[in-house]
């Protein structure tokens, strides 16, 4: 084994593997149906995906989908929790489509902040958290996890909507792999 420090908080493993957090590039989240980060390397077993002052033109809610080669758009098991605090009232929704990141949006002006953090469990099998406010007072807050069993080594991750048809209109995504 070949093991160089070198000073960025990685460590490089026989000439090839770099261990530590690498961060993607980010991305502004201000057109488009979706945003894809893509040759995420084979040995990735987290990824933490942020988001900021994130807006759609619509009210559908945010997720994120995985894939292996290409984007899996079904087989998930997912559910989300939206509270907010001046209604005293609570939205619950499920899919299997992807996993949420964002729940219960009310208007198409309400932007986003949080992150969504994905979890390699054994091979192909990821879980995924997911903790959201709304960006101007934090009325609402978002709470989810799901699972999906994916039918190959994770290389993408995608941020679109449960509808696929609103676009984004503000903010930026990026993502951090380990």
């Amino acid at each position: 084994m070949t093991m160089t420090l070198d000073g960025s908080a990685s460590v490089t493993i026989n000439s090839g593997a770099i261990l530590g957090i690498t961060s993607g590039t980010a991305v502004a989240s201000t057109s488009g149906t979706s945003i894809d980060f893509t040759s995420i390397p084979s040995w990735v077993k987290r990824i933490t995906v942020m988001y900021s002052g994130v807006s759609t033109s619509g009210t559908s809610n945010f997720l994120v989908q995985i894939g292996a080669g290409s984007v899996t758009t079904s087989g998930y098991v997912s559910g989300g929790l939206a509270a907010q605090a001046s209604a005293s009232s609570a939205l619950g929704v499920t899919s299997t489509a992807g996993f949420f990141a964002v729940a219960g949006i009310n208007g198409a002006t309400q932007s986003q902040t949080g992150i969504v953090t994905l979890l390699n469990i054994t091979s192909t099998n990821w879980i995924a958290t997911s903790v959201t406010a709304e960006s101007s007072d934090g009325n609402r807050t978002t709470v989810a996890s799901g699972t999906l069993a994916l039918g190959g080594t994770l290389d993408r991750v995608r941020i679109t909507t449960v509808n696929g048809t609103d676009t984004f209109d503000a903010g930026s995504i990026n993502i951090l792999y380990e």
